[in-house]
């Protein structure tokens, strides 16, 4: 039963298009204004901006770090491929995600506005990865290199040593947290405009 499945999974990915214009996550709609991407995206935006917390209107609050936004890497990843991008979209979700999974308990966020968050955050990153893999089922792993999968990993493994232990879990580190999820997320999006433009 299970070599029927692998020989089923293997002549989906053999015919497919290789296009990713046949992700409906992705694609607009003749009568969508946008598609499911931005739509969740920005639902994960209203969600991070219903988290503001109130530490931040203080200029003192703020919390001194030194870990980069990863620039070089958004810029890289707007020359990939397409494939590529969606698998590194994919991996800055689950990372987002297993961030606000940690300790933020100190956060006068409401526990019902995280798990919407993270639901949504979770949901953008299943779709996408099916998006990937509907088109090229083996190479999927493959798309990202190794090594922008690790300073992807070790990046967000800063933020969370640097601003969320070094500072105890603190609102005001969460509230950098949650300014940094935001310029993830709108760069995700921007990825995600840059789809089937020239390399």
């Amino acid at each position: 039963m299970i070599s029927r499945i692998f020989i089923a999974c293997l002549f989906l990915g053999m015919y497919s298009t290789g296009s990713l214009l046949g992700c409906k996550w992705i694609v607009k709609d003749q009568d969508d204004i946008n598609h499911q991407f931005h739509v969740y995206n920005n639902r994960a935006l209203g969600f991070l901006d219903m988290m503001v917390s109130i530490t931040n209107t203080t200029k003192d609050a703020e919390i001194e770090h030194t870990v980069a936004f990863p620039n070089q890497l958004y810029h890289q990843k707007s020359k990939a491929t397409d494939e590529d991008k969606l698998a590194f979209i994919v991996q800055i979700l689950e990372e987002v995600a297993a961030l606000f999974e940690e300790d933020h308990s100190s956060a006068s966020w409401e526990e019902n506005t995280v798990e919407n968050f993270l639901n949504i955050v979770n949901k953008q990153a299943e779709e996408l990865r099916s998006c990937v893999m509907v088109n090229d089922l083996f190479k999927y792993i493959f798309y990202t290199t190794q090594k922008v999968q690790r300073r992807t990993e070790m990046y967000f493994k800063r933020l969370s040593n640097e601003i969320l232990k070094k500072n105890g879990y603190s609102a005001e580190a969460w509230e950098t947290i949650r300014n940094i999820t935001e310029d993830h997320l709108s760069q995700c999006a921007f990825l995600v405009n840059s789809l089937g433009n020239a390399h």
